[in-house]
């Protein structure tokens, strides 16, 4: 679990890294950075999602502030 996480993360910083190159090349000229944005959004969607199948599902459970 933590490493499907750990991916998912991942895709997120990376969609965002490409939506911050993809702003500086065109410059505003083309729709790549709402696509790579978009996808940034559905990755944390689905990211958020897998957190609450799992918790629901016993794969992972709270261990609170230590």
């Amino acid at each position: 679990m933590k490493t499907l996480v750990a991916v998912a993360f991942i895709l997120i910083l990376a969609s965002l890294g490409s939506a911050l190159v993809f702003l500086m090349r065109d410059k505003g000229k083309s729709n790549r950075t709402v696509k790579a944005l978009a996808f940034r959004v559905g990755f944390s969607i689905a990211l958020f999602v897998l957190i609450l199948v799992a918790y629901s599902q016993g794969w992972i459970q709270p261990t609170g502030i230590r």
